[in-house]
């Protein structure tokens, strides 16, 4: 009898522990990058009461006789499918589709599902909950991510500006195939120079008509002043010639001097590249213009926008300029199941979850950043709640077990009176 009631106890305390499991499962059903753990059980070592006997010339073998002595835990392991990726249309939100873990703190580093990301008063990009700084590879400083280097924290400044410089300005329109040498054609230009201000100039066509200059050659010139007579010259010049379809022929074209274009104090020189391949001689009228140029004025930061897949992290500009700053990194064990958990749904590098791998999202079987989505936790309710009446209705039996044992035992005992 006695043996019995040990069985049924080891079974009680058992489904203790399975209830703690589905209760903590179920609390977490909401939790962002929550991974739910499952119980198995094991049977404890068994009793011999027989060995058996092996067959012999006139009998047959008998098998051994044992008995159970109760069910033990066997381990708790997470689980770590893949939860849903719910929309939150916030770009700061990360959430992994396969697997990988964000890396958070450069020191007693934690490896976590949750993702949601912000910028700390100085600038570094951390976990919103737990205020643990986001591992990852910032851009050196002519923006190259070298994504071999060790991770560190990321530091986004975000209160700088940004210009660019014109490199290519793009002429289109047409010049007029009835104009005389007498009626040059004058482009007004502006172009930034490398602080982002605005910079002014002109470009002046004079179409040919001598043996030397043929009529469907055009002269340009970059011009300084236009306003003043006679007109004062620029750096820049050269030949354009159409062919007799009116379309320009690059081959005979002479590129002519390099362009200069004054600058603000401080700048660079600006000697911007000026295509000339859009434009026509046609019967028309003239309407050479200035279609497109590369320069952009100043602009401030007016977002972090952290791209899908591979987690670059750029700044975007008022001026429509983007600026790469950083990249998140990602991680990945041989067994994900061998870490240890930890405080704010984060997860520690355990004695059998092996080396953290870490790299590029997309790469080393790590999985793809999805941007302004988190992962949600991956508790399957309807199986918790199956569970929670197993662990109850092993519960009751085990008690049942008891119940009779005891009831036996006062069957014996009531034998003395």
């Amino acid at each position: 009898m006695i043996r019995s009631m040990f069985t049924a106890i080891s079974s009680l305390s058992l489904q203790q522990k399975y209830l703690d499991v589905v209760s903590n499962n179920l609390a977490n059903a909401n939790t962002i990058g929550f991974k739910s753990s499952r119980v198995l059980s094991q049977d404890q070592f068994s009793q011999m009461m027989s060995p058996g006997s092996a067959p012999t010339t006139a009998q047959g073998g008998i098998n051994p006789t044992q008995i159970g002595l109760g069910v033990n835990l066997g381990y708790i392991s997470s689980n770590f499918t893949q939860g849903v990726l719910q929309s939150t249309g916030r770009n700061m939100d990360l959430g992994v589709q396969g697997d990988g873990f964000f890396i958070y703190g450069n020191e007693n580093r934690r490896y976590s599902r949750e993702g949601s990301m912000s910028l700390d008063s100085e600038g570094n990009l951390v976990n919103s909950a737990s205020g643990l700084r986001t591992q990852g590879w910032s851009a050196d400083a002519s923006g190259v991510i070298d994504t071999d280097l060790p991770v560190d924290d990321i530091n986004i400044v975000t209160d700088k500006t940004l210009a660019k410089a014109t490199e290519e300005v793009i002429l289109g329109g047409n010049l007029s195939s009835n104009a005389t040498l007498d009626e040059p054609v004058t482009i007004s230009m502006g172009v930034y120079d490398s602080l982002g201000a605005l910079q002014t100039t002109s470009v002046r066509f004079t179409r040919g008509g001598t043996a030397a200059v043929p009529t469907n050659t055009w002269t340009w010139q970059v011009m300084a002043d236009v306003s003043v007579d006679p007109a004062v010259l620029g750096t820049g010049d050269g030949t354009i010639t159409f062919d007799a379809n009116g379309q320009i022929d690059l081959t005979a074209s002479v590129p002519g001097a390099d362009i200069d274009i004054p600058v603000s104090e401080g700048a660079d020189p600006l000697t911007p590249t000026i295509d000339f391949s859009k434009l026509t001689q046609l019967a028309a009228a003239n309407s050479a213009t200035v279609t497109s140029q590369d320069g952009l004025p100043a602009g401030n930061v007016t977002d972090v926008y952290i791209s899908p897949n591979d987690g670059i992290i750029s700044l975007m500009y008022s001026n429509g300029m983007s600026e790469q700053v950083g990249q998140v990194a990602l991680a990945r064990f041989t067994n994900p199941t061998g870490l240890m958990k930890g405080e704010d749904t984060s997860f520690l590098a355990g004695l059998n979850s092996g080396d953290a791998q870490i790299g590029v999202a997309g790469t080393g079987g790590r999985g793809s950043i999805a941007s302004s989505y988190l992962e949600a936790s991956n508790v399957d309710m309807a199986q918790e709640f199956t569970n929670m009446i197993l662990a109850q209705r092993g519960f009751q039996a085990s008690s049942r077990v008891i119940t009779t044992s005891d009831e036996i035992l006062q069957e014996l005992v009531n034998l003395k009176r």
